[in-house]
């Protein structure tokens, strides 16, 4: 389910925005902070986001700007009571999807919140990595097993993709450490052996071998 992500510090206005969405079929989460709402938007387990500039803690723009600095590609609606040419120019620059002042339709809200989110499905290829009884949805971002959905964690999803396009060979800690946390974890850190325990759990302990000394192999079964 499309998950929408409101960041409003009017509570009147957050909770006709949450009503409404979920209404049309739209999972949602809200919050009154832009601290909370950029810590959310980095987590990738949302499609977009409904964004007011006038935060307390975190303006509006600078969580935008942070988004889009740190690469972050998530659709931004921005719908605040700035109203200003300048402001609308200065979020649209910024790298907001859409801008929209308040006060404002619902019903035009909902058709640019489509609109938005049939943009990101149509540039975004459907693409299903598959082998060894699991199939992971590059697209919804999602694994099956055995038929079976099952939720993963943004670092769980990498390291399965990493292993299932190469089922059968074994890969290094290193080969896995550079390939999903890049420079960011010591080489000497456990955190591949620790995600490959959590995956363990979910997808089940024999699918993953251990080859001592070495790293690890995806199983054909």
């Amino acid at each position: 389910m499309t998950h929408i992500l409101i960041a409003e510090d009017e509570e009147r206005i957050g909770s006709f925005l949450e009503k409404g969405l979920r209404g049309a079929g739209y999972l949602t989460t809200t919050t009154d902070s832009g601290r909370t709402a950029l810590l959310l938007a980095r987590s990738d387990s949302f499609d977009l986001l409904v964004l007011d500039l006038g935060l307390p803690d975190l303006d509006g723009s600078q969580v935008l700007q942070r988004l889009r600095d740190e690469g972050s590609t998530l659709p931004v609606i921005v719908l605040t009571a700035r109203d200003s040419v300048q402001d609308t120019v200065a979020s649209l620059e910024g790298g907001a999807s859409d801008y929209m002042a308040k006060p404002f339709q619902f019903a035009e809200l909902l058709a640019r919140i489509r609109l938005r989110l049939q943009e990101v499905e149509v540039a975004r290829p459907i693409s299903v990595v598959e082998d060894c009884g699991l199939a992971l949805d590059l697209r919804s971002r999602r694994l099956r097993v055995d038929g079976r959905s099952v939720d993963l964690t943004a670092r769980e999803f990498a390291l399965m993709e990493v292993l299932l396009r190469h089922p059968d060979q074994v890969l290094t800690r290193e080969q896995l450490l550079g390939e999903v946390w890049q420079a960011y974890v010591d080489p000497g850190s456990n955190v591949v052996d620790v995600f490959v325990r959590s995956l363990r759990r979910k997808i089940g302990a024999e699918r993953i071998e251990t080859v001592r000394g070495v790293g690890y192999r995806l199983v054909r079964q």
